[in-house]
């Protein structure tokens, strides 16, 4: 019942709730939900295995020290959740009509762009992000500041920028590509 209870909070904690922002009456769907790849954990992987260390150095310690290095632990223990919780919670939404982002822990923010609005992207692939799998968006518009610019952490950059642009080019807002 207990466990029950405390993984229906933990699912709600981490699931952003996209469907609520899909205009389903005008045919609106999801063509890709894109969650962060693993490296955009390793942040709060670090904090967690460096209070760990905190914690067993604790009992080698004199009690007053102990208690400092238990309250350090504790509170990098609470850092490492709350980084990776904002993680989980961020999602980047390819839709038919339009890309989103939906961010947040106790406040949502949401940042829309209209595919016709989009009119370049690129992806940015560092040395790492090549071996492990991952890149960075960087997206282009009339308007220059908005809450899509960067997309970070991006698993599979490379599919993710084509079903974009296959979206696009069956939306019809981009010309049949002409050959040379």
């Amino acid at each position: 019942m207990v466990l029950s209870f405390v993984s229906g909070v933990g699912a709600r904690m981490g699931d952003p709730r996209i469907g609520k922002h899909l205009l389903r009456e005008e045919g609106e769907v999801v063509v890709d939900e894109v969650t962060h790849h693993w490296f955009a954990y390793v942040r709060p992987g670090l904090l967690t295995a460096l209070a760990l260390v905190l914690l067993v150095g604790s009992w080698l310690v004199s009690v007053h020290v102990a208690w400092f290095l238990i309250i350090a632990a504790v509170l990098l223990l609470v850092r490492a959740g709350w980084l990776a919780l904002g993680v989980v919670r961020d999602r980047f939404v390819i839709t038919n009509m339009r890309v989103f982002r939906v961010h947040g822990v106790l406040s949502q923010s949401l940042a829309t762009m209209p595919l016709s609005r989009i009119l370049d992207i690129s992806v940015k692939k560092p040395l790492h992000g090549r071996i492990l799998g991952f890149g960075h968006f960087c997206f282009e518009s009339a308007a220059q500041e908005q809450g899509l610019r960067d997309i970070r952490y991006v698993g599979r950059p490379d599919d993710r920028d084509l079903a974009i642009q296959r979206v696009v080019q069956r939306a019809g807002l981009r010309g049949p590509r002409v050959p040379n």
